[in-house]
């Protein structure tokens, strides 16, 4: 034991054993220690009613700032669904059709999937870095903080290249993995430098930010492929030449993985990231063996979850990460991927009379339930990460801490889909979706409604 004692503002410290502890003074308590774990909700958690959620909602789903408001709101365990509201109309979803890209991804992709980034030799000392559609790939400095999870890096390709010995002359970039135009007919260019996107070539370093490549809202860039290019190109010491297509047979020199494909869609959940978004349905449409187009890969997701078991009745998919306004998505949908991805592998398929049935995320296979259950991990927390870090005020949402959702919001759009464990510790999937108010208006009530289901027993 040390004991501290201060004497005319000196600091004194007296080291005693336990045995010379002053007669009354109790020993010293045992150490804490820390016992971290993730305990499963219980399957004997009491089972709530459709009644019970209307009367928890029933006041915080007439507020105005919701102005159109469509909803769904599921027990994934029976796969009863316990409250909607107009839930078949198809809405402008805003981010919340990444929502619908994760779970195509995850379903027909393989988890552990990588991106392979290449550097290969082409004429007269010049080589040429190929774009694999991986806008993770990162011009950060090694051991330097990146935005997206284990990137490839520029470095380590460089690294590799200076290793190897081989003369270089110039750097030059290939992108012709990609087909098509780069950007959505309705995606506005001033979005580049406001920070949402950048033009979807198949050669991209840390998302196209560029005066802050870890901050989540910086100004991207117009000419992507350019800018990695470049970033070789000044990590080798030699110019940067533009672009070029490299012989299929050229010899590779370098080469950096992405992460895994299911840590890239947790990523792309957890920020909102709409480059990611389109890179990822991209990559669904290749490996399906459509074309590597914007428009390729909203197909294959609309595909890919039609082929899963999910009803895409009513479903417009312009684009793969919400930025259209022309993209129409019902809370139906939405909800049952939540719902799907948060039950058990065989639920209970009970309807609110109790008889076997056919609720939300019913006719999906055991298989493809499992498939999409990293959804949720992928999923933002309430007053925690990513897009809810700063929503559900702990002061006054009791959702916070409680409840996981996708974010969605466009000019007069607000929605939100995800899960939150009740008081019970019974887990509800919920998709809303507002429209024709300010989102500055519409999240906190969109994020009221769910603090209320945390609230209730909803019994």
């Amino acid at each position: 034991m040390v004991a501290v004692l201060a004497v005319g503002g000196i600091t004194v410290y007296n080291q005693l054993n336990e045995d010379e502890l002053p007669e009354g003074i109790p020993p010293r308590p045992a150490a804490i220690v820390a016992d971290p774990q993730i305990k499963p909700v219980s399957p004997d958690a009491p089972t709530p009613s459709a009644a019970g959620v209307r009367k928890a909602i029933a006041s915080s789903i007439k507020a105005p700032a919701l102005g159109e408001f469509t909803g769904q709101i599921s027990d994934p365990r029976t796969g009863e669904v316990l409250w909607s509201q107009s839930p078949d109309k198809p809405r402008v979803p805003a981010s919340n059709a990444k929502v619908l890209t994760g779970a195509a991804a995850l379903l027909g992709l393989p988890h552990d999937k990588r991106l392979t980034t290449k550097v290969v030799v082409g004429r007269s000392g010049q080589l040429i870095l190929k774009g694999a559609g991986d806008p993770t790939l990162s011009a950060q400095p090694t051991g330097a903080d990146t935005f997206y999870t284990d990137p490839g890096r520029i470095a380590d390709l460089a690294a590799q290249i200076k290793k190897s010995g081989t003369d270089v002359s110039s750097v030059a970039v290939d992108t012709s993995l990609f087909s098509g135009p780069s950007m959505n007919k309705n995606w506005e260019r001033a979005d580049i430098a406001g920070g949402d996107i950048t033009p979807i070539e198949s050669l991209i370093v840390d998302g196209g930010r560029t005066k802050d490549p870890l901050d989540e809202f910086s100004p991207r860039t117009a000419e992507p492929a350019k800018v990695a290019g470049q970033a070789l190109a000044d990590a080798l010491g030699v110019d940067f030449d533009d672009e070029v297509r490299a012989d299929s047979a050229a010899r590779v020199v370098a080469s950096v993985k992405s992460a895994p494909l299911q840590t890239r869609v947790e990523d792309m959940l957890r920020f909102s990231d709409n480059v990611l978004a389109e890179t990822l349905a991209i990559e669904l449409s290749v490996a399906r063996g459509g074309p590597a187009s914007l428009s390729g890969g909203a197909d294959a997701v609309r595909a890919t979850l039609a082929d899963a078991g999910f009803s895409i009745d009513g479903v417009t998919m312009d684009d793969s990460s919400g930025l259209s306004y022309d993209n129409r998505v019902s809370a139906t949908i939405l909800d049952t991927v939540m719902s799907a991805a948060s039950g058990p592998e065989s639920a209970e398929s009970t309807t609110s009379s109790g008889a076997p049935g056919s609720g939300s995320g019913q006719g999906v296979s055991a298989k493809n339930r499992t498939l999409i259950r990293p959804l949720l991990d992928g999923l933002p927390i309430a007053a925690g990460t990513g897009t809810l870090a700063d929503r559900f005020d702990p002061s006054s949402n009791p959702g916070a801490g409680w409840a996981r959702a996708k974010t969605g919001t466009l000019t007069g759009v607000s929605s939100l889909t995800g899960i939150v464990q009740t008081v019970d510790g019974r887990v509800l999937s919920y998709a809303l979706i507002s429209g024709g108010t300010s989102p500055a208006d519409a999240r906190p009530a969109l994020d009221a409604v769910v603090g209320d289901l945390r609230e209730c027993g909803c019994r």
